[in-house]
């Protein structure tokens, strides 16, 4: 894992984050993401910069719209989000959390 995945993972791992069980590096259909939580059909994903290029950013777009049509959302969040703002991005995940359950 980079180093943002790992910064990430240490927040998100064991139920320590909103009790949610994450795996990490998880195989769904053809694609594997970098975390996924199966209780509320949430993927996330930490991108580098070969996701910027036109050919990452039509991978992730074919992928995301595969995940889409079983269900599970898609976060996206890039490494240096994680690095800068990792406070924020709990946040985002904790309301998105929150609002699944409230709909399951």
């Amino acid at each position: 894992m980079t180093n943002a995945k790992i910064k990430l993972w240490s927040a998100i791992m064991n139920r320590q984050f909103c009790g949610a069980k994450f795996r990490r590096q998880h195989g769904i259909g053809n694609y594997i993401v970098d975390f996924y939580c199966p209780e509320l059909n949430l993927a996330i994903e930490i991108d580098g910069d070969s996701h910027y290029s036109k050919s990452g950013k039509q991978h992730d777009k074919v992928r995301d719209q595969f995940l889409n049509s079983h269900e599970i959302e898609v976060y996206r969040f890039t490494n240096g989000q994680v690095f800068k703002n990792l406070d924020g991005i709990l946040n985002v995940l904790e309301e998105e959390i929150t609002n699944l359950r409230k709909q399951a």
